[in-house]
């Protein structure tokens, strides 16, 4: 049995730095994004805590593949992308921890 995917794009409370990831459980890898899990990882680095996007797919391997596609957009097509789902770029971890 596959298991489902999910993309996601963090930020920190400025807004100024984007990192794209993929999970298999969104909200574990939120709390260990907020918890600094993995201290010298460069969400850790640059206090990466806020969800502000994300997309579930059916397969990991769908969620990946659409990872390296978007880790290939300039920042202006990313911004595009969360304005359109989330346009005050505000924090959707709280209702992703609810699931």
């Amino acid at each position: 049995m596959e298991r489902g995917g999910c993309i996601y794009i963090m930020t920190n409370y400025q807004r100024t730095t984007l990192y794209i990831g993929v999970t298999s459980d969104l909200a574990v890898r939120i709390v260990q994004h907020r918890d600094k899990f993995n201290p010298n990882s460069f969400t850790a680095k640059y206090h990466l805590s806020v969800c502000i996007y994300y997309e579930i797919y059916p397969s990991i391997e769908e969620a990946i593949s659409r990872e390296k596609q978007l880790k290939k957009g300039n920042r202006s097509k990313k911004e595009t992308l969360i304005h359109a789902k989330n346009a005050e770029w505000k924090d959707l971890s709280p209702e992703i921890l609810c699931w």
